[in-house]
């Protein structure tokens, strides 16, 4: 069991089903998955950028990324349907806690002018996006070895019901938020 799934376990769940008032554990909002993704706009003409993009993403991850295609023609970006523009991974269980942890401690710290994580980036139902732009910051990713430096969306997927809940339990995990 990693350090973070330990802390919510043992500290997160009791502050959030006594903050929140919850009537049974099951209610207390939880991790389901985080999704990694990489919009690569570019590949379209060079089919090599799509390639050092999903190895990059698959370092970053641990596990190995899947090439995402383009679901409607848009003559305006010269896309057809089908056309491979980006990769994406999801992370479950043991990997998503893994990644959590050194996402939080290890990358985000590596970001210049660093001053927290905007609390308005939540959908509406608990689950919160964070654009990173350069995917220099993991430690798995040397700076000699990329051909390009390119931005990432981490997408954490919780059970929570509204932005409140989310908000309050990635924080309580340790997810360093902007203060008001």
């Amino acid at each position: 069991m990693s350090r973070l799934q330990e802390k919510y376990q043992n500290d997160v769940k009791t502050t959030l089903l006594k903050e929140f008032s919850y009537k049974s554990p099951m209610q207390v909002p939880g991790m389901v998955k985080i999704s990694l993704n990489i919009g690569v706009g570019e590949a379209i003409g060079n089919a090599k950028i799509l390639e050092s993009a999903q190895a990059e993403m698959t370092r970053i991850s641990g596990q190995k990324s899947v090439i995402t295609y383009a679901r409607k023609s848009i003559a305006a970006f010269k896309l057809r349907e089908g056309m491979a523009i980006g990769v994406m991974t999801t992370l479950r269980r043991q990997k998503m806690w893994d990644f959590m942890d050194r996402f939080i401690s290890v990358a985000l710290p590596q970001v210049r002018d660093f001053r927290g994580l905007s609390r308005r980036s939540f959908d509406g139902h608990g689950n919160y996006t964070v654009g990173v732009r350069e995917q220099i910051i993991f430690p798995e990713i040397s700076f000699e070895d990329i051909d390009q430096i390119r931005g990432m969306n981490v997408t954490f997927h919780t059970t929570a019901r509204t932005d409140e809940e989310g908000l309050r339990m990635l924080e309580l995990i340790g997810m360093p938020f902007r203060k008001n």
